[in-house]
């Protein structure tokens, strides 16, 4: 029997990797044949943009979180005809600035250091959180342990992709488009993600109450659904 499932490509973020994604691909396995890029084998993000899509289905709907989304931008700047529809998800079509830049290298630099590596420490790891998540101990484990697994290298990878505008990117865009945003989000706050919307005034906008940057899993159920949503419009 032929699999009628949409092929959906999911990008995790810095130091992410399908955990992110967890909740997501059980609650969408039904209507979506989930396939979760691999950001770990370059060290430059139009490496890593190759790598994801050569192992690609032909088409697909292209989802970026954070990092992820930058990764995205720059497949639809590769094989724009193989992405059908596009959601991004807590990220910017901002270029990063220098001072930005310089500190993911000292901190990549850092990690070079002797001595073991920890991911993200706890207090690191509350700043992508909504403060009211602070007590959720299981969810603070989940994401440290996510960051201790990927581990250095991949970090200091990572850290090097210079991260260009994708405003050409957006701009006249017309397929659907969706933009995720926690309230709280500290990381790409929501006045990047209104940003988006002026560029692409059809996109849908979601924006989460009481949630930081790690929409996915700290609103599972609200990011699966209007994911749900943006694959069956």
């Amino acid at each position: 029997m032929a699999d009628d499932r949409i092929p959906l490509l999911l990008l995790p973020g810095l130091l992410n990797d399908a955990e992110l994604w967890r909740d997501q691909l059980a609650g969408l396995a039904d209507i979506a044949d989930c396939q979760v890029g691999d950001l770990t084998g370059s060290d430059t993000l139009r490496g890593v943009a190759e790598q994801v899509l050569a192992a690609a289905p032909p088409r697909f709907a292209l989802a970026g979180f954070s990092m992820g989304g930058y990764v995205a931008q720059d497949l639809l700047r590769i094989a724009p005809a193989r992405v059908e529809r596009l959601a991004l998800l807590g990220t910017s079509v901002r270029a990063e600035s220098p001072e930005r830049s310089a500190q993911r290298r000292a901190q990549a630099r850092a990690v070079r250091l002797p001595g073991e590596f920890h991911g993200f420490g706890e207090i690191h790891t509350r700043s992508y959180i909504d403060p009211s998540r602070y007590g959720d101990h299981a969810l603070i484990e989940r994401i440290r342990a996510m960051t201790v697994r990927l581990g250095a290298p991949v970090f200091q990878r990572q850290s090097q992709f210079v991260r260009p505008s994708g405003m050409d990117v957006l701009t006249g865009y017309d397929r659907p488009l969706l933009l995720v945003c926690g309230e709280h989000d500290r990381i790409a706050p929501l006045e990047l993600h209104l940003e988006m919307q002026r560029l692409v005034p059809q996109a849908r906008l979601l924006v989460l109450p009481d949630c930081g940057h790690m929409a996915p899993m700290e609103r599972p159920q609200e990011v699966t659904q209007a994911l749900r949503d943006w694959l069956l419009a």
